[in-house]
């Protein structure tokens, strides 16, 4: 891999973590003043997620501009790995078959940003 492709990886991880960082807030902030109940905030989140790793993963194919497929799945198992570590260092927890089926979404999503952001830019040397 390139250091371009390594500089679109860095960027979409960024990407990902200040988005997820301010939904989070969000929510906790809708949380704390409404009634929002749970089984609503499951889905809220699942949905914030896949939003937040595929714009991370379009970021870091239009960084990357080549093999955005694997720029994007390398951004959402970097995350995954994140998310992963934290929960098993900080909680002596592993993933739950769910989180197994919810990250593999997310790696997914993040794959496909990749693809559609390199397919995104254009070459200007080859006008």
């Amino acid at each position: 891999m390139h250091h371009q492709q390594f500089t679109g990886i860095l960027y979409g991880w960024i990407i990902i973590l200040g988005l997820t960082f301010i939904a989070s807030i969000l929510l906790a902030l809708l949380l704390n003043f409404s009634s929002f109940n749970d089984p609503t905030l499951s889905w809220v989140t699942l949905i914030v997620g896949l939003i937040s790793l595929f714009i991370g993963g379009l970021v870091a194919g239009i960084k990357g501009k080549a093999k955005g497929w694997i720029v994007g799945g390398i951004t959402g198992a970097g995350f995954t790995l994140f998310t992963f570590l934290v929960q098993y260092l900080g909680y002596q927890q592993g993933f739950s078959l769910e989180q197994m089926i919810q990250h593999t979404g997310y790696i997914s999503i993040a794959l496909l940003g990749g693809v559609i952001g390199v397919n995104i830019v254009v070459d200007s040397s080859s006008e």
